[in-house]
């Protein structure tokens, strides 16, 4: 006998996540850190760890660009309730460079999610365009070969005379 596949009884609500009470998620009461020097005291000693160091390396080396790595953590914090969105993004450019020392101390080639994503990836989009560049363009006939067309008036209701 064939399986019959029944419904999924355990999925949420459509709008199950309104009804929460106003501030029993983290990321609506205060910030746990609400000036960006405090948001820099979290995270630099975090970075510093031999733990975290190792797991960043690890990202950094399958080529995940430093950007991503930044801000996936600054957002991370956000829903945690460590800090604020804006203090976030104001933080987001010391963790990039921050992120950035730790992989040139060790010697790590990386990219920084910064650079020309066309030259980067060659991805089979790019080729494609590329391609198709090539085949459109138009070849240049000599002047005299070329067949002038009388400039066609408009027509129709609303063309002026």
């Amino acid at each position: 006998m064939a399986d019959i596949p029944q419904p999924l009884l355990d999925a949420p609500i459509p709008g199950q996540s309104l009804t929460a009470e106003f501030g029993a998620r983290p990321w609506q009461s205060p910030p746990q850190y609400a000036t960006i020097e405090e948001a820099l005291d979290y995270y630099i000693p975090r970075l510093q760890s031999d733990e975290v160091t190792a797991q960043l390396l690890d990202v950094l080396e399958m080529g995940i660009p430093v950007t991503v790595v930044a801000n996936t953590m600054q957002l991370g914090s956000v829903m945690e309730g460590k800090h604020t969105v804006d203090v976030g993004m104001l933080a987001l450019p010391v963790l990039t460079e921050l992120i950035m020392l730790i992989a040139d101390t060790a010697k790590i080639k990386y990219t920084t999610g910064l650079e020309d994503d066309s030259k980067l990836r060659g991805s089979l989009i790019d080729r494609a365009v590329e391609e198709f560049k090539q085949t459109t363009e138009p070849t240049e006939e000599p002047e005299d070969t070329v067949v002038k067309t009388e400039e066609q008036k408009p027509k129709g209701l609303m063309a002026r005379n």
